[in-house]
């Protein structure tokens, strides 16, 4: 075998050599910008005021900080298929992609959850976190 291909060889036995940013995790309180991937418009956060735990007077959100309508907002208009007003629109105009307005289903707790530090009884939520819609969005947090 030449040198060439052995080269190649070795190259591929090592693996790539990327480098690796680490993903800096960060609290999150109530106003924070979130984007759906089937949205079409960004929203915010909205953690209730009543919560106890604040950084600068803005309250930090917790995983169960999930609820549709209450703590997230639409995201404008729908285009997810699998919602069934959009389908139904989608239909009724001959199969051309017809959004509608957004109405959040949320199943679960965001997810991953900062297990080792709780607010109000539930874990911490971070930057990292991302909720799933049932209509299949992902939403997850921008800034």
């Amino acid at each position: 075998m030449s040198s060439f291909f052995l080269e190649i060889k070795q190259a591929l036995e090592q693996g790539p050599d990327i480098p690796r940013t680490p993903v800096v995790q960060k609290f999150v309180g109530s106003g924070v910008n979130m984007k759906c991937s089937f949205g079409m418009a960004p929203s915010s956060l909205v953690v209730l005021p009543s919560r106890t735990v604040q950084i600068g007077g803005v309250p930090m959100g917790n995983i169960m900080d999930k609820e549709p309508m209450v703590n997230i907002p639409p995201f404008g208009m729908c285009q997810s298929m699998a919602n069934p007003q959009v389908a139904a629109a989608t239909a009724a105009n001959l199969g051309t992609l017809t959004p509608m307005p957004c109405t959040p289903v949320i199943p679960a707790p965001w997810a991953p959850p900062k297990t080792d530090l709780l607010i109000e009884n539930q874990p911490a939520l971070l930057n990292t976190c991302k909720l799933n819609c049932a209509f299949g969005g992902i939403i997850e947090i921008v800034s």
